[in-house]
């Protein structure tokens, strides 16, 4: 395919693994824009489109900028915005053009509220064969939820999160990170990955359809299956090591360790160490098989003995035993930790009216590459280069101090 030119505000990384591959991402929130970030950290070129009003997620946490709030920051970077109004005809046409020079279309909206703007995936594919088309969606559209709203808590309840949380504490609750989101933007990375080395190979796109919903329930039931795996189960649902309310950050003399004893030789390694001769003759924890079947009583007695040393005390004693283990890190420390500090994992980036900000960096490393991250785009900032890049010339001004188109 003969793509424009390409001229961008962002540096070109020749080095990058997705260098030349053009996202238009019609995503919002979370789910696909952290799946979009992602993919731009990679090097795809992520045109970012945005109806006049912009991304919800400009508005939700502290800013120092209009429109630029800190869960915008968390996941737009490395991206170009392009202010389009879907509703009219002179929008849908400029979006036409830009599918037509891109690789993947991708975007979360309802598919049937897409459709009806004459945007679906016949049409969009029917302009341009090569297209991956992604939809991002709450259900499977082969099921009776199907087409219904989906958002984070709604999706941890209905997968099972919730559940998991009430069989360790007895309270159902939701874990207090967007995991459902996040989840499903990783499946979708990979599916949309997936589909274009499919096109490379067959030179034919495809359309892809990545469901929140059943990716968080696959997800969870990785290791909580457990008994349900067979047809027949002998045990129930549920991880029971991973369930137990006693598998914790344990309390120091002074602060909580995080200790994985896994293998026999670390427990009779750690047993010995604060000898504890009775539960090292204890059958109950003699072997992996024993000891899952008994792993409260031994959790207990871990607890116990790990509030007699200091957290430093602890680890020392791990680093010789070969345990692992290691101190807890309250968020605002994280910043702060040694490893981070040493592999840069932590960025500061200028911005000419926030001034620093700081980014976490894609932890990915290929050869000696790393992703730098970029500074999300203001909303609409890069309509008139993109557009006039694809062919496309439209009025531009700005209303309320945004650009629109």
């Amino acid at each position: 395919m003969n793509k424009p030119s390409n001229p961008s505000r962002l540096a070109e990384n020749f080095d990058a693994p997705l260098h030349g591959i053009r996202i238009i991402d019609l995503s919002t929130v979370v789910m696909g824009p952290y799946a979009s970030q992602i993919l731009g950290e990679y090097g795809a070129d992520i045109i970012k489109i945005e109806a006049p009003s912009g991304d919800s997620t400009r508005e939700i946490g502290p800013s120092r900028a209009k429109g630029m709030a800190a869960l915008f920051l968390g996941v737009n970077r490395n991206k170009r915005s392009v202010v389009l109004d879907l509703k009219t005809q002179k929008g849908r046409e400029a979006l036409m053009a830009l599918v037509s020079t891109a690789d993947v279309f991708m975007h979360n909206m309802r598919p049937e509220k897409l459709a009806g703007l004459g945007l679906g995936p016949e049409v969009l594919r029917a302009c341009n064969t090569r297209l991956v088309f992604a939809e991002l969606v709450g259900f499977s559209s082969r099921g009776p939820y199907a087409g219904q709203p989906a958002y984070d808590d709604v999706i941890q309840g209905l997968a099972g999160m919730a559940a998991l949380m009430e069989m360790q504490s007895g309270t159902p609750r939701y874990l207090p990170t967007t995991v459902a989101d996040k989840v499903g933007s990783l499946y979708a990375v990979n599916a949309i990955l997936a589909a274009v080395i499919k096109r490379n190979r067959t030179g034919v796109g495809s359309t892809v359809e990545v469901p929140m919903f059943e990716s968080v329930v696959s997800f969870g039931l990785v290791e909580h299956m457990h008994g349900a795996q067979f047809d027949a189960p002998s045990m129930p649902i549920g991880y029971r090591r991973a369930l137990m309310p006693t598998r914790r950050p344990y309390a120091t003399l002074d602060g909580y360790l995080c200790i994985m004893p896994y293998t026999d030789a670390h427990w009779q390694a750690f047993l010995r160490e604060t000898d504890d001769e009775e539960a090292l003759l204890d059958t109950r924890f003699a072997t992996i098989a024993d000891r899952t079947h008994h792993i409260e009583a031994l959790y207990e007695r871990l607890e116990a003995h790990i509030r007699k040393r200091s957290t430093a005390d602890w680890l020392e004693v791990c680093r010789r035993l070969d345990i692992p283990a290691a101190r807890m890190n309250r968020l605002e420390e994280l910043q702060d930790d040694p490893h981070l500090k040493a592999v840069g994992h932590f960025v500061r980036v200028a911005d000419h009216e926030m001034g620093a900000l700081v980014f976490p960096a894609n932890p990915v490393r290929f050869d000696k590459w790393q992703s730098v991250p970029e500074i999300p785009p203001r909303l609409g900032e890069d309509t008139q280069a993109v557009l006039e890049d694809a062919g496309v010339f439209l009025a531009v001004a700005i209303v309320d101090g945004r650009l629109v188109a």
